[in-house]
């Protein structure tokens, strides 16, 4: 099962809708219905922008939280401090399974994302706009509504608007994945940790944020922060958007108010009654029980207070019928198999972690445990993105979460209920890597290899173990304990290099036929330069 969300599921509203109004009255929103529906916009001074953003204290719906204000403001500092044009970059990507809020946002309500990012590139002076999409459907409706309004990549414009997709991967996500592909590298991390608001696109001071978080700053700009403070909590106000799966009746993403009870939104959706647990924030976020569920309210200071996350906003129950270890067991394959395939912690730690994981479930009673302890902790903070850290923050909660089932397969026998595979889950991507020593150019994700071992001939000198370990590694008796496996594509020179090295000559590699085309590759934009920055307005 595992079966992957459509793009656009069944959106719902609780109480009166903001970022979804109109939805009622047509699939898409284009420009002329988006007008009659929001009203026209005008524009802003930066700073006044800034106080706007802090007054209704929007924060970014990407994962992270990071106040909106601050990103702007220290983007316009360092604009004005150099003297260069700042970019601004629309982060659509949403390539976790859980997500779809933002892709229904780019397919039915496109307009309203580029009011906000349009609205902040004038306070800006940015002459640059960049929105970043992974899937088919979301970059066929921006680059209609970059249509409807105008708007293109050629030069001479007083704003160069256009898409960028990338392949479908975790990865490619994060920040620095996006900008780096933009330049016309591949999308994955950038060896090292930069900030985008210093250098980002082509080295300018760069303001990147979530797509939803443009729309809310839309309807902050519109509205006023008073009418903006009327809906949800005081200390967070307006709307959430929140994809909702797992053990549901309807998958639904669901725009609702701050403050509402999480319960609330689980009966919307068809969840059982009593769920064993829920993961919020998605697959890098946290479980929570079913007492606990009881207790939270939509808001990111109320599901931090009771162990959880709203992340990005993904909300998935799982009943009292299935194994939760073995459920949180696919997600953690998944996750591992995501690595962009650069930082040992990442391409060597999670794989050895969901092997704990699985361990666990297979009998590898209290020494299991604590291996899975020791990686979990082990990988966090030193990856070249946060991907390590949100996958080993899963684990560690999945361990925290279901300590009766914990114990059950640490201590005896089993939880005794089967995995149905609730959690949806997609494979992942291809995608330009450049790893030393690796693929090069290549792209990496689905296998395009497979490596065999040969009983007849292996000796167990444990080469292939050293040179790709992670494929191999060896047995309580010193051999592999697989005959076969599907070569990563980044690992893909190593497993020659492990052919070609062996002694006993006991490995071959064959090509996969079942692998998929490669992704289109997309040109690189350039950017202007200037002075104008926070507070030159119109």
């Amino acid at each position: 099962m595992n079966e992957a969300l459509p793009d656009v599921p069944e959106v719902r509203v609780v109480g009166l809708p903001q970022l979804t109004s109109g939805f009622d009255l047509v699939e898409r929103l284009d420009l002329p219905m988006h007008l009659k529906v929001h009203g026209p916009l005008e524009p802003m001074g930066g700073e006044q922008l800034a106080q706007l953003s802090e007054r209704i204290n929007l924060k970014g719906r990407g994962g992270a939280g990071f106040p909106f204000h601050k990103k702007l403001r220290s983007v316009a500092e360092s604009a004005i401090k150099r003297g260069i044009r700042p970019v601004v970059v629309v982060n659509g990507s949403e390539d976790e399974p859980a997500c779809r809020k933002d892709t229904v946002l780019i397919n039915r309500a496109p307009h309203l994302i580029l009011d906000g990012a349009l609205l902040v590139a004038e306070a800006l002076g940015a002459r640059q706009l960049v929105i970043g999409v992974t899937r088919e459907s979301t970059e066929r409706s921006m680059e209609a509504a970059l249509a409807e309004r105008g708007l293109s990549n050629r030069r001479g414009a007083a704003i160069r608007a256009s898409v960028q997709r990338n392949p479908v991967r975790m990865v490619t996500g994060a920040a620095g994945s996006l900008i780096r592909s933009i330049d016309g590298g591949p999308p994955i991390p950038p060896g090292r940790k930069t900030s985008a608001s210093k250098s980002g696109v082509g080295g300018a001071p760069t303001l990147l944020s979530n797509a939803e978080t443009f729309a809310q700053l839309a309807i902050g700009a519109r509205i006023g922060s008073e009418r903006y403070g009327n809906t949800g909590l005081y200390d967070e106000p307006g709307t959430v958007m929140l994809t909702v799966s797992g053990a549901v009746a309807r998958p639904m993403v669901i725009e609702a108010p701050t403050g509402v009870p999480l319960r609330y939104i689980l009966q919307l959706a068809g969840a059982p009654p009593v769920p064993q647990g829920v993961l919020t924030g998605g697959y890098h976020g946290k479980w929570i029980d079913a007492a606990t569920v009881n207790e939270a309210v939509v808001s990111r200071n109320s599901l931090d207070a009771v162990g959880g996350a709203l992340g990005a906003g993904a909300i998935l129950p799982i009943s009292q019928d299935t194994c939760p270890l073995g459920e949180s067991l696919q997600v953690a394959k998944w996750l591992a198999e995501e690595s962009a395939g650069q930082c040992g912690p990442c391409y060597l730690g999670l794989p050895a972690a969901a092997r704990g994981l699985e361990d666990i479930l297979n009998g590898g009673g209290p020494a299991a445990l604590e291996a899975l302890k020791q990686v979990a902790k082990n990988v966090k903070r030193r990856g070249a993105c946060s991907h390590p850290d949100g996958s080993a923050m899963f684990l560690e909660s999945t361990v925290k979460a279901f300590t009766d089932d914990l114990a059950a397969h640490v201590l005896g026998n089993g939880c005794g209920r089967p995995v149905e595979g609730v959690l949806p889950l997609f494979e992942g991507g291809r995608m330009p890597t450049g790893i030393p020593g690796g693929a090069g150019e290549e792209e990496s994700g689905a296998s395009r290899q497979k490596i065999f071992v040969d009983w007849t001939l292996c000796r167990g000198h444990g080469l292939c173990a050293d040179i790709l370990p992670e494929v191999f590694q060896l047995g309580a008796d010193g051999f592999p304990t697989v005959a076969q496996a599907k070569v990563p594509q980044y690992a893909e020179a190593k497993a020659l290099r492990a052919v070609r090295r062996c002694p006993a000559l006991a490995l071959r590699v064959e090509e996969d036929t079942r692998a998929s085309a490669p992704s289109r590759n997309l040109p690189v934009l350039s950017q202007g330069r200037g002075r104008r920055a926070l507070g030159s307005g119109r």
